[in-house]
C-alpha cells in the first residue's frame, strides 16, 4: 500500500522536488529473513532509512543492527513498548499506541465506569502480554492491588484458554481484561458465553477485528464487548461522507485497486505513509539520516486525516510514543460504536 501512496506522490511531483524510490522486500514475516533483507537494503541499496516494518519480532531482529549503524527505523508497526526507549534504541520510532499506553487508558476507563470492579486479566506469557498487564496496573494506580482479583497467563503454543477463563470467572471477576491474540480472544468470547458469564469484556485493539476475531466467535456472542480505537474504520457508516475517507477510497481505487478497503490496517499503512511524507517535507533538502531522525522527533500536535478527531501525534527527543490517545468503542452486534471522548495518557 505504501508503494502505491508514494507512486501517487511521484505522479504529483514528489516531495520538495524529489521523486521517491521506495524499495520493498518480502521478509515472509520471518525475523532471520527480515535481517537479511534489511542488510541488503542498507549495505547494497544504501537506503536513507527503514520505514514501516511490520511486527514485533521482525523489528526486534533488526533494531540493534540499524541502531548500531545509525539508520532511522521509522514508524514501525508494533505495539511493543520496548521500541519506545530512546536510551536503548535512539534510531527506532513506532507510531501505534504501545501496549502499556493502551492498557493504561483502559485502567482509567475502568476507574471512571466501574470504580468497584473486580478485574480478571488474561494475557500472553511474553513481553507484550506483560506490558499490557503493567499498563493496566499503572492506569489503576493504587487501586490495582485491590481491583485485580485474578491474573491468568497462557502460552502461544496452548491449544485452548478455556481453563483460564473458567478460573477468572471462579475468582468473582466482573471485568475481563483480555489482552490475548485474536485466536484466543475468539475462544474466550465463546467460553464466556458458554459459562453464561456477563463481565464487562475488554479486548485490546489489535484483537478487535470483526472479521478475524468476532465473526469466528459468533457476532451475537460478542455484543457489548468494549475496546478502543485511534483510526477511522472504513467499514463504519459514520465515515461514509467524511472527506478524508472519501479521498482515501478514491486513492485506493486508482492506485491500489486490489487492496481490501474494509481492512482498517490499510488505513494505518496510509497514515504511516502520510506521516513519513510530513517528515520528508520538514527535512527539506537535508536528507541526512541525522536530520530525518531529528524531524521525526519534532512532530507537534500533528492531526492526520485518517485518525479519529482529536487524536494528535507528538514526538520529541525524549518522547518516542507518537500516539498516546484513543477513544472507547462498543460492539453492537454489527459494528463498533465509538462513545465517550478521547482518552489521553
Amino acid at each position: 500500500m505504501q508503494t502505491a501512496y508514494f507512486k501517487m506522490l511521484n505522479d504529483r511531483g514528489g516531495i520538495n522536488g524529489r521523486k521517491l524510490n521506495l524499495i520493498s522486500l518480502d521478509d515472509a514475516y520471518s525475523p532471520p529473513k527480515t535481517l537479511e533483507q534489511t542488510r541488503k537494503m542498507v549495505e547494497q541499496d544504501n537506503v536513507a532509512f527503514i520505514f514501516a516494518t511490520l511486527g514485533t519480532t521482525p523489528n526486534r531482529a533488526i533494531a540493534k543492527y540499524l541502531n548500531d549503524r545509525k539508520v532511522p527505523q521509522l514508524l514501525i508497526g508494533s505495539t511493543a513498548s520496548g521500541f519506545a526507549e530512546p536510551q536503548k534504541l535512539p534510531w527506532t520510532l513506532g507510531i501505534m499506541p504501545t501496549g502499556d499506553i493502551e492498557a493504561l487508558l483502559y485502567g482509567k476507563y475502568i476507574l471512571q465506569e466501574r470504580p468497584d470492579a473486580k478485574i480478571g486479566v488474561l494475557y500472553a506469557n511474553d513481553d507484550v502480554g506483560k506490558t499490557y498487564l503493567a499498563g493496566l496496573k499503572a492506569g489503576l494506580g493504587d487501586k490495582a492491588k485491590t481491583m485485580i482479583v485474578a491474573e491468568q497467563s497462557y502460552e502461544l503454543t496452548d491449544a485452548s484458554i478455556d481453563s483460564q477463563i473458567i478460573s477468572l470467572k471462579a475468582k468473582g471477576a466482573d471485568v475481563l481484561f483480555n489482552t490475548a491474540h485474536p485466536k484466543f480472544v475468539t475462544q474466550a468470547i465463546r467460553k464466556v458465553n458458554d459459562l453464561d458469564w456477563k463481565p464487562l469484556h475488554i479486548v485490546v485493539n489489535s484483537s478487535s477485528s470483526i472479521g478475524m476475531t468476532l465473526q469466528p466467535a459468533g457476532l451475537e456472542k460478542a455484543v457489548g464487548i468494549v475496546s478502543a480505537q485511534y483510526m477511522k474504520d472504513p467499514t463504519d457508516p459514520q465515515w461514509a461522507n467524511d472527506p478524508a475517507m472519501r479521498e482515501w477510497l478514491e486513492f485506493m481505487k486508482k492506485y491500489d485497486p486490489d487492496g481490501n478497503t474494509k481492512d482498517y490496517m490499510l488505513v494505518l499503512a496510509t497514515t504511516q505513509a502520510q506521516v513519513m511524507t510530513q517528515i520528508l517535507q520538514a527535512a527539506g533538502q537535508d536528507l541526512s539520516r541525522e536530520n530525518l531522525m531529528r524531524q521525526a522527533l519534532s512532530l507537534k500536535d500533528l492531526q492526520m486525516p485518517l485518525l479519529l478527531p482529536g487524536i494528535k501525534i507528538n514526538t520529541s527527543q525524549t518522547d518516542y510514543q507518537p500516539i498516546k490517545q484513543m477513544q472507547m468503542m462498543r460492539f453492537d452486534g454489527t459494528r463498533w460504536q465509538l462513545f465517550g471522548g478521547v482518552l489521553s495518557k
